[in-house]
């Protein structure tokens, strides 16, 4: 039985990237690398394939974050700070549940991000939920940024 982990979405499963890891034994953090090249121009908000889904126990969550050596030497930060994607958001019918990164380039130049440059990172986590919830199951999932359809 799958616990938690990253697989290729289909649309990227043929291309060679790598595929998130932590660094080091201690590391909170799951690398996330970029599957292709990109250019972020300075001042606009861009949606930034990772080529990547994740899946999850349903009391978890994948905490997305910019690797701090992006945001401060390149002037690149996730527009919402922290990404969330909720278990439900895997294999969903509008895109697979591929994890786009909302990038804001701060720069006024742009910045190029080589593939296989790791960007982001990812991090589990478990949630609590309130008392008198359990009719929530009435939401619908679609496809991202705002897509939880009621």
């Amino acid at each position: 039985m799958k616990v938690r982990g990253f697989e290729k979405i289909t649309k990227y499963a043929a291309v060679e990237f790598s595929m998130p890891e932590r660094k080091t034994q201690k590391s909170a953090g799951y690398d996330i690398c970029l599957p292709e090249d990109i250019e972020l121009l300075p001042g606009k908000l861009q949606l930034v394939p990772t080529g990547i889904k994740a899946y999850m126990q349903d009391d978890e969550y994948l905490g997305v974050h910019i690797r701090s050596s992006i945001a401060v030497k390149k002037h690149i930060s996730l527009v919402n700070n922290q990404g969330i994607i909720d278990a439900d958001y895997y294999n969903n019918a509008d895109n697979e549940g591929h994890i786009m990164l909302a990038l804001l380039n701060m720069g006024t130049e742009p910045v190029a991000l080589a593939k296989n440059e790791r960007v982001a990172q990812g991090i589990f986590y478990k949630y609590l939920v309130a008392d008198g919830d359990a009719d929530i199951d009435k939401a619908v999932r679609g496809g991202g940024f705002g897509s939880t359809k009621s």
